[in-house]
Formats: C-alpha cells, sequence, structure tokens
C-alpha cells in the first residue's frame, strides 16, 4: 500500500497498480484512430432520347370538374346529400378534361412516368430501386394548367376513345379517353454517374419501354395486367455527349 498526502493535511492509502491505471487509460484514448467520412460531390449527366411509341397511349388524368365537385362536397360537410338525381354526362367534357395540358395548348405527359417506369424497370435487372429514385430524374417541358404536374410535351394526334371498365366497387362504368396510335415524346434524363452510365440508363429505359409501359392499360399497372398500351422504344438523340 501506498500513502498519500492530501492538500487538507489528511492522508490517504491506496494501492500502486491503480494509481498507474488512470494515465495508462488516457494514454489509449490518445492513441484511438479518428476515421474521417469523405462525401464526393455528385456527378450529375444528361442523356437527350427520343421516346417512340410500339403501341398506342391512352391517357386519363383526375378531371380539373371532379377535382371541384371532390371539394364542394367536402365543403358542404354533414349537408352533402348522399344520394342526387344524375346529371346528364357528357363525354366530349370527358374526353377534354382527360388531357394534361401544358399553357400553350399541347398535351403532355406527366414526366414521372418515364422515371417510375425506369425504377420499375431495376427489378428485372437486379439494382436498389432506392437508389434509383435517387439517380434517375426527367426533365419536364411545362406543367399542367390545373394542378403543375410536371410534363413532356407528347407529339402526334389522339382520337378519342370509350371504352367499357370496372370500378373498384365491381360497378360496370364507360371511361372516354385521348389515345394516341402513333407518338413520340422527346426526353431529357438526368441520372448520377455514381450510379449508372449512359449506357446503363439507355439500357434501363430500353427495358422499361419494353415490359413496363407508360399511361392506362400498361403492363405493370397496380390494379391489372394491361392491355398492352403503353409500350416504347428509346433512341438516341443528336447532342449526347
Amino acid at each position: 500500500m501506498v500513502t498519500k498526502e492530501l492538500s487538507n493535511g489528511r492522508t490517504r492509502k491506496s494501492h500502486p497498480l491503480r494509481e498507474k491505471r488512470v494515465p495508462h487509460r488516457l494514454e489509449e484514448k490518445t492513441k484511438e484512430k479518428i476515421e474521417k467520412l469523405v462525401i464526393a460531390p455528385p456527378d450529375m449527366a444528361s442523356l437527350k432520347l427520343r421516346i417512340v411509341g410500339t403501341s398506342p397511349f391512352m391517357q386519363l388524368r383526375f378531371t380539373a370538374k371532379a377535382m371541384a365537385k371532390m371539394q364542394a362536397t367536402q365543403e358542404a360537410g354533414g349537408q352533402a346529400k348522399s344520394k342526387k338525381a344524375r346529371e346528364p354526362r357528357d363525354f366530349d367534357e370527358d374526353y377534354k378534361q382527360a388531357f394534361h395540358r401544358m399553357p400553350d395548348g399541347s398535351a403532355g405527359i406527366p414526366a414521372a412516368a418515364f422515371r417510375a417506369a425506369c425504377i420499375s424497370a431495376c427489378r428485372m435487372c437486379g439494382f436498389k430501386m432506392t437508389h434509383a429514385k435517387l439517380s434517375i430524374f426527367i426533365q419536364a417541358d411545362g406543367y399542367d394548367i390545373v394542378d403543375a404536374t410536371p410534363l413532356v410535351r407528347i407529339h402526334g394526334e389522339p382520337e378519342k376513345s370509350i371504352m367499357p371498365v370496372r370500378n373498384e366497387n365491381g360497378g360496370a362504368d364507360l371511361r372516354c379517353r385521348p389515345v394516341w396510335k402513333e407518338w413520340y415524346v422527346d426526353l431529357i434524363v438526368t441520372f448520377d454517374r455514381g450510379q449508372f452510365s449512359a449506357s446503363d440508363v439507355f439500357n434501363l429505359m430500353t427495358r422499361a419501354g419494353l415490359q413496363v409501359g407508360v399511361g392506362e392499360g400498361r403492363a405493370d399497372s397496380k390494379k391489372s395486367a394491361g392491355i398492352g398500351f403503353g409500350f416504347f422504344r428509346p433512341e438516341l438523340e443528336k447532342g449526347n455527349r
């Protein structure tokens, strides 16, 4: 035992090995390695593609009329009546309301449709969908005049299509929608080169066009197996680096 005199005049007995442990622990802490986290800056690039439809493209947006009616019902609250007289249906108006339109009047497809198709196609090639969500984006040509949805311009002549459908409650109904039998879209795809190469993006878009599709009746629809609509193939545009 070691007797040590304190500043107040008293003494304290301690074991000599215990006295040495404190500085030894401090010495170990000073020798600990400090790990540094290095985050590389994003390396983004763009790829210009022409998307050429290989099957008809059909569109159906949630109409401004339906949104206004839903808002009025919710604002009425308890005063809203569950049963009302059915108004005559205007199929021409349904057709007009089914379009996504830009301020210049041109029709468009939601840019997110092609991004979602690429993300879904990742399941077929072993790439993590969660990584793809943060790595691939579609530049918009404009925004929807109703709800500002980002759009890419579709080229082609639409036709009116009235088809029978099955509602979620099991009842039969008719849908009036525009359909483009021949169509194309010019896309600018922005991607992270730390995750994808340009050839990866092209091949992923090819898979999206062959196996996923866009629009109504696409193969990767959550509610059905599709009707063979919305397929496409990508073509490289001039000006790519």
